[in-house]
């Protein structure tokens, strides 16, 4: 039985070994100039020291391109992409097709990982993107388990799916909010502040509170609760899904690191065990939510209910 990759995303250089340690096998990082909704913020000088240390532990790095570029960022794609080939990062994010275009121009030895959060959603697609060089699709987080096991049996590239933590629920390329505290003729300096966590929709009729913030990136807001599947490995590890994704965006690395451990406990345990994981998977997240921020329940996603569009 294929064991999955388990990708994890840090939040600082320091992270890396903890996690790695941990049990991760693969990390994403990158500058939030060209990626969306980073744990973390890391320059050349960090990426270049990330990929030495994931090297040594035999881990991978991907580097995220997945944003949505105008035209004043293509200058800047061919260097940035020479400078991730010339130190041996493992793949790159992308979403937009000037990524493929480039690399296969400065980078033709890197491998993609096609990511566009929400339109890897049927398997004609992601063979579409691997006949164009993917390596990789990372599928949407709206798809129930049945779609995302028929979408590995019949993909020609890998499969990607996070299993763990915050997904996004909508995006502007425009600052929003500081726009309309502009309008209000109120100064609350929200733009630029990335990740800020003390900005919450709140809707009161649903009791949700929807953590949001703006970056170079736009109006990022995202979901009330936590995904966690940690009970629910099965069936995606007998479809042989090639990476889990743990998402540490608003997470600090002792949190990281806990579920990290917890998520390679759970799926080194069924693939050498599978009844042994059944009967300990309820405590596996009884051992989750034992270290879940009280203000961030936990949900199983779309995983097992019908997206409404």
């Amino acid at each position: 039985m294929k064991k999955p990759e388990l990708l994890v995303t840090p939040t600082t250089i320091s992270d890396i070994p903890m996690l790695l340690d941990a049990g991760a096998t693969a990390i994403m990082i990158g500058e939030e100039r060209f990626g969306l909704r980073l744990a973390g913020e890391f320059n050349r000088q960090e990426v270049q020291e990330a990929t030495n240390i994931a090297h040594k532990q035999g881990a991978k790095v991907y580097v995220a391109m997945n944003a949505l570029f105008h035209n004043e960022t293509l200058p800047l794609m061919p260097d940035y992409i020479q400078f991730l080939d010339r130190i041996g990062v493992d793949a790159i994010v992308f979403g937009d097709p000037a990524i493929l275009i480039n690399v296969r121009e400065h980078g033709p030895n890197l491998k993609l990982h096609w990511n566009t959060e929400t339109t890897a959603t049927n398997w004609y697609t992601a063979n579409y993107w691997g006949r164009k060089g993917a390596a990789r699709a990372v599928l949407a987080r709206e798809l129930d388990m049945e779609a995302i096991v028929e979408i590995k049996e019949q993909a020609n590239v890998e499969i990607e799916v996070q299993v763990h933590g915050m997904t996004c629920m909508f995006q502007s390329k425009r600052m929003l909010i500081g726009n309309y505290m502009a309008f209000q003729g109120r100064d609350l300096k929200v733009q630029g502040k990335s990740k800020d966590q003390s900005l919450v929709l709140h809707d009161p009729e649903r009791n949700a509170k929807y953590p949001i913030w703006e970056d170079k990136n736009g109006t990022h807001i995202m979901s009330p609760k936590d995904m966690c599947i940690i009970d629910e490995l099965e069936e995606m590890i007998e479809a042989e899904v090639d990476a889990f994704k743990i998402e540490g965006i608003q997470k600090d690395i002792i949190y990281l690191e806990k579920i990290t451990k917890l998520y390679r406990e759970a799926i080194d345990l069924y693939i050498e065990d599978p009844d042994t994981y059944h009967q300990q998977k309820e405590q596996f997240l009884d051992a989750v939510k034992a270290v879940q921020p009280l203000n961030r329940e936990l949900d199983t996603g779309f995983f097992f209910k019908e997206s409404v569009y």
